[in-house]
């Protein structure tokens, strides 16, 4: 018992790195953001993807949507100063480390963050419009073709209640996984590297689709950027 509380003690004085260091929670993409947490740009026209998602819906996103988790995830990790060093997919890989009253700010606002900066980058004009190389193996592999393949993620993206993402993933185990998220959870939080995310949340597509989100999940196979799902697939391979 008392070898347990010692442990335990020691446990608690470590600091957030030393505790990450320990349980061996490296997270799984290569590029990182660190903190103080910047809204990116886009790197393109907002109207660079009319018209299957329109300028003013892809400003209103960035500016507002984005920004709003930029600044909330900065705002709570003030309170923080022993995670200062910990960038977002540090923190969302390892959220155990947070003091349970930042966690969900953290889990939401970080998320949030993380997630959108991989989706702009999917989203970049002038890649290929289908996988190729290891990718493509891995998704004819895993799911019996690409038709199925967007078959199966288009239906989580349809069917996730609410708020949320849908993902194809690779595991820490290796492969591939579809699945979906709610509001800004990532797959980081379960040792699962994003390669590709679709945001359903309604800010991302109701001014142009309103109600008809299956058509904003098929419009999204028209602009999606397969060379960068690629480069993320092999960074983690």
């Amino acid at each position: 018992m008392l070898g347990s509380i010692g442990s335990a003690a020691a446990v608690a004085k470590m600091s957030a790195d030393q505790r990450i260091a320990a349980n061996r929670s490296e997270p799984l993409m290569v590029a990182e953001h660190a903190q103080p947490f910047v809204l990116p740009t886009l790197g393109y026209p907002f109207d660079a993807l009319e018209p299957h998602i329109d300028a003013r819906t892809m400003e209103i996103h960035l500016t507002k949507h984005h920004k709003a988790y930029v600044d909330n995830a900065n705002k709570a990790l003030e309170q923080l100063p022993g995670l200062k060093n910990l960038s977002a997919e540090r923190l969302l890989s390892n959220l155990e480390v947070v003091p349970q009253s930042a966690r969900m700010a953290l889990q939401n606002n970080v998320g949030g963050h993380v997630n959108h900066s991989l989706f702009w980058e999917l989203l970049m004009p002038g890649g290929s419009s289908r996988p190729s190389g290891a990718l493509a193996d891995a998704i004819n592999s895993t799911f019996g073709s690409f038709d199925a393949f967007k078959s199966t993620f288009s239906n989580a993206a349809s069917t996730r209640f609410g708020s949320g993402w849908a993902w194809l993933v690779a595991p820490r185990q290796g492969g591939l996984r579809i699945l979906s998220t709610a509001n800004q959870d990532s797959p980081l939080m379960d040792n699962a590297a994003p390669v590709i995310g679709l945001d359903v949340w309604e800010h991302a597509y109701y001014l142009k689709y309103q109600n008809k989100r299956a058509d904003y999940i098929q419009a999204f196979w028209k602009i999606l950027n397969w060379d960068v799902a690629g480069r993320l697939f092999a960074s983690v391979r």
